[in-house]
C-alpha cells in the first residue's frame, strides 16, 4: 500500500514514458491531492484501502484508475465521458486503458510502517440502550448543561435542561413525525433502538 504522495509519484512514473499531456490548459498534467480527492468524491477513483493514523493508503487499482483517467483526458475526453466509461470498471478494463508498467503495480515497495487501521466507518455502531442519556457542559462559561435524548434511528435531540425518565419517553413519542421526515430524506442511520 502507498500513501497519496507515493501514489502520485507512481502515476507520474507511469505517464512519463508515453503521455502526450493535457490537450488544453484546463486539465492538470498530473493529478494532485485535491484532484484525487475530487475523483474519489465523484466515484472515478475508489475510496482509500484504509488508513494508518491519519494517512490514507492506496493500492494498484487506484494507480490504474488515475492513469486511465489521465490518458482519457489527454485524448480529449471530459470527466463526464470518463465517468461513463470507467466508473466500476474491472481491473482488466482499467489495465487495458491505463497501460501501467508491471513493476509500478508491485506493492512490496517501502511504505508507511505499522498495521492498517480497520475500516470502522463501514459498520454501524452497536445501538445504545434507549434509557442512556448523555450530558455534557457547553464550551462557554454559561454553565449550560445539554442533555441528549435518543429518539431512535440514530437521532439524538439536545435539550438545555436535565430530564427525568417520563420526559424522555414523552419527547421520544412526540418526535415520531420528525423521525419519519428525517428517515424519508435519508438523514437517519435506519436503526430502530
Amino acid at each position: 500500500m502507498w500513501t497519496m504522495e507515493q501514489l502520485v509519484e507512481r502515476v507520474h512514473a507511469a505517464l512519463a514514458a508515453e503521455y502526450p499531456g493535457a490537450p488544453n490548459g484546463r486539465v492538470r498534467e498530473l493529478p494532485d491531492r485535491r484532484s484525487i480527492r475530487w475523483y474519489t468524491t465523484i466515484g472515478l477513483v475508489d475510496r482509500p484501502l484504509g488508513t494508518r493514523g491519519r494517512v490514507a493508503l492506496y493500492g494498484p487499482r487506484h494507480l490504474l484508475q488515475l492513469v486511465a483517467i489521465k490518458r482519457r483526458q489527454a485524448a480529449g475526453r471530459t470527466l463526464a465521458e470518463i465517468q461513463v466509461e470507467l466508473t466500476g470498471a474491472s481491473d482488466d478494463a482499467l489495465s487495458a486503458a491505463a497501460r501501467v508498467p508491471e513493476d509500478l503495480l508491485l506493492t512490496d515497495m517501502p511504505s508507511v510502517d505499522g498495521p492498517a487501521r480497520p475500516d470502522f466507518w463501514k459498520h454501524s455502531p452497536a445501538p445504545a440502550p434507549p434509557e442512556r442519556v448523555a450530558a455534557f457542559s457547553a464550551p462557554d462559561d454559561t454553565g449550560l448543561t445539554l442533555t441528549g435524548v435518543p429518539l431512535g434511528m440514530g437521532v439524538i435531540l439536545l435539550v438545555p435542561n436535565a430530564l427525568d425518565h417520563v420526559d424522555r419517553g414523552d419527547i421520544a413519542a412526540a418526535a415520531q413525525p420528525l423521525l419519519d421526515l428525517l428517515a424519508s430524506r435519508g438523514l437517519t442511520d435506519g436503526r430502530d433502538e
